[in-house]
Formats: C-alpha cells, structure tokens, sequence
C-alpha cells in the first residue's frame, strides 16, 4: 500500500479539498493502471476522506469501472440487434474458442479481455467486434480468427 500512496498521491493531490470528485479520481486511477486495484481504494479512503464502502459502491454500481486487471486488448463484441441478426453469437463463440475463455474473462497471458456490449453503434458493418478502438466489420469466423492471430503474434495492423 505504501507504493500505492507513493503512485497516487500527486494524482490525488490535485482533488484535495473539492466535493464531488470520487468520479474523476476513479477513472483517473482506472486510465492508469486499466483497473481499480483494491489498494487504490485504502489510499482514496485516507487521503480524500471518502469512506471505503462508498468507493466500494461506486466501484461496483457502474460498470465502466472494473475491479480485476484487464487484457492488453479488450474484445468486444456487438450485441445489437442488427449484429444479432447478422450472426454475432457464432462470433461470439469464434472468440471464445480462439481465446479459450468466456464473456467477462481475461486470457492467462493477459493479452486480451473478452466483453459483450449492448451496440457498438456500426449497425451498417454488422457483424462488429471492436478490440480497443478499432472496429472490425462484416465479419465471418474466418475474418475473426485472423485478426486474433494477428493480434495475439502482436502485429493488429498488418
């Protein structure tokens, strides 16, 4: 924890005194380090003097803040509904085959982070998964598997 603080503090510093700045400072120390570590938390507690269970609350109720470490790439797959219908749940499993972990998981390497979202907002490219921010459109299981492969040897744009 004593590193924590040490990391945190000048993150922190410049909330010191204000209300209302949870938020921020959450998503600031998630920009950081692509997650909540539970550490972090002890550290937001002591120094903003913001109760435990009410970081903790937070952490939990909205779901852009994540309290597990995440894959180098995060993996999403559209589930909207022209995606839907566009075969998106044979993408779906496509990735988890070529992943070898569910929705919601991280790969042992901690290379990838697989999530399933409501619309990525590309309903003319359907099927759409996006890795990071690039978005990949029109997809089959073939087109899927070699942009895994692409960027499991590390190498997304060739």
């Amino acid at each position: 924890m004593v590193q924590m603080l040490e990391e945190l503090k000048p993150m922190l510093a410049k909330y010191k005194g204000e209300r209302g700045v949870l938020i921020p400072v959450l998503q600031d120390i998630q920009e950081k380090y692509k997650y909540i570590p539970p550490d972090s938390v002890a550290v937001i507690s002591k120094e903003l003097r913001i109760p435990v269970t009410k970081i903790n609350g937070v952490i939990t109720f909205y779901s852009q803040f994540r309290s597990e470490p995440v894959g180098k790439y995060i993996v999403r797959i559209c589930n909207g509904t022209a995606c839907f219908v566009n075969n998106a749940e044979s993408i779906s499993d496509t990735l988890k085959e070529a992943l070898k972990i569910d929705v919601d998981e991280t790969t042992e390497d901690k290379l990838f982070t697989l999530e399933k979202v409501a619309c990525l907002g590309c309903c003319s490219l359907a099927p759409v998964i996006m890795i990071n921010d690039k978005v990949f459109g029109k997809l089959d299981s073939t087109k899927v598997k070699k942009i895994i492969e692409r960027y499991q040897k590390e190498q997304p744009d060739e």
